[in-house]
């Protein structure tokens, strides 16, 4: 697929998520971490103008002298910008305004892609449409958030596919035999500047889950007492667990002495053979300890990734996330994209339901803090 079908198929997918909302839907931002679609919209589009327009369209004028200020996310070399918690306050510009930002924007790369690709044109490119991929898990994340939030629960589509693929696929555990292997991006296609520096690592032998924890399994942990026995908790995790009142995973609700959840589908009874996810790290880990098993490193889940399906969930590791030998941030805003954030943050690998089509690979290194649980998140244990 040539760059300009490949631009014009991501940037439609976007508003394709977007389709089921209402006007109303747009704005709200229930929680800091949780930005509103219109944001979203206007966020990714931003990237396009700021990086790719601006610096390589001759004669390029900037859409709206507001936007930049509204609309940059944590570039900080790309100027100022609203604060993250004041994103929902943004009523205007309205959302038809957001969607004639977006189709200006997507006219003028596309004039741009026809004057012939350089290099450097199609490098920031291909990175701009894996960025808005990113975000388009990100805005169904934050729609579910925010609609998990509503005492109405609102249906999202009673038809989604993000209800497909709930039950595990293998059972059984896989052998590594203890070695040397090498771990990180190897291939000529993108790859994020995390996954690079490939490098050896040695690895112990051992087993590591060919399925994913099930609600069943997690429910047996929460009528075992999983929420009560401190001594299966991190430290960190305990006192998370005390201040918040966390006693189940998001969006688990019991009524009348059943546990249901909410999902895009609407509120619905937990199916106990269905892979269970939105846990945090600290949840994996109790859960792991009360096992007796442990959660992978990240390298042991990559060595291993090839046995294995993979893909339905975003997965805990037990790796902090940290730059690769001979890591090296690009110049200026690009390399903000990742460098930055390796701190107190935890490695997930795989990918998940609500991941973009063609944006998953083994060596992808997902990176959130210890308590974050709005996403796909779910387990895979190690022995």
């Amino acid at each position: 697929m040539d760059l300009i079908k490949q631009y014009q198929k991501i940037r439609k997918y976007t508003e394709l998520l977007c389709q089921p909302l209402k006007p109303e839907d747009y704005v709200v931002q229930v929680v800091e971490f949780a930005s509103p679609a219109k944001w979203h919209l206007a966020h990714t589009t931003w990237f396009f103008e700021t990086f790719v327009l601006i610096p390589y369209l001759e004669g390029y004028r900037v859409y709206n002298t507001d936007f930049p200020y509204l609309f940059n996310s944590y570039y900080n070399n790309a100027g100022d910008r609203v604060l993250r918690a004041n994103r929902g306050n943004l009523s205007r510009p309205t959302v038809d305004e957001v969607y004639a930002y977006r189709k200006h924007v997507d006219k003028k790369i596309q004039m741009l892609l026809n004057q012939g690709v350089i290099d450097d044109v199609w490098s920031v490119v291909v990175l701009g449409l894996n960025h808005e991929q990113q975000h388009q898990e990100l805005l169904l994340t934050d729609i579910k958030y925010m609609f998990g939030q509503n005492p109405l629960f609102p249906v999202y589509d009673a038809n989604t596919f993000l209800l497909n693929h709930e039950i595990n696929e293998e059972l059984g555990q896989v052998k590594i035999p203890e070695g040397v292997y090498e771990i990180g991006y190897k291939g000529n296609g993108f790859c994020y500047d995390n996954e690079l520096g490939r490098h050896k690592v040695f690895l112990h032998e051992f087993e590591i889950d060919q399925q994913l924890v099930t609600n069943g399994e997690y429910l047996e942990f929460i009528e075992a007492g999983g929420y009560t026995d401190f001594n299966l908790w991190l430290d960190e995790g305990w006192s998370w667990l005390e201040k918040y009142k966390i006693e189940a995973p998001l969006y688990w609700h019991k009524v009348d002495g059943e546990w249901f959840s909410y999902t895009l589908k609407g509120f619905e009874q937990i199916n106990p053979q269905h892979i269970l996810k939105h846990v945090s790290f600290y949840e994996a880990m109790a859960f792991a300890e009360w096992k007796g098993m442990r959660l992978p490193t990240e390298f042991e889940w990559e060595v291993a990734s090839n046995q294995f399906k993979w893909g339905k969930r975003w997965e805990w590791t037990n790796s902090a996330y940290l730059p690769y030998p001979k890591f090296k941030k690009a110049e200026g805003a690009i390399g903000e994209y990742n460098g930055k954030f390796m701190v107190n943050q935890m490695v997930l690998r795989g990918a998940s339901i609500a991941t973009s089509p063609n944006h998953s690979r083994a060596s992808y290194r997902n990176f959130f803090h210890a308590n974050e649980r709005w996403q796909y998140t779910g387990i895979r244990l190690v022995r």
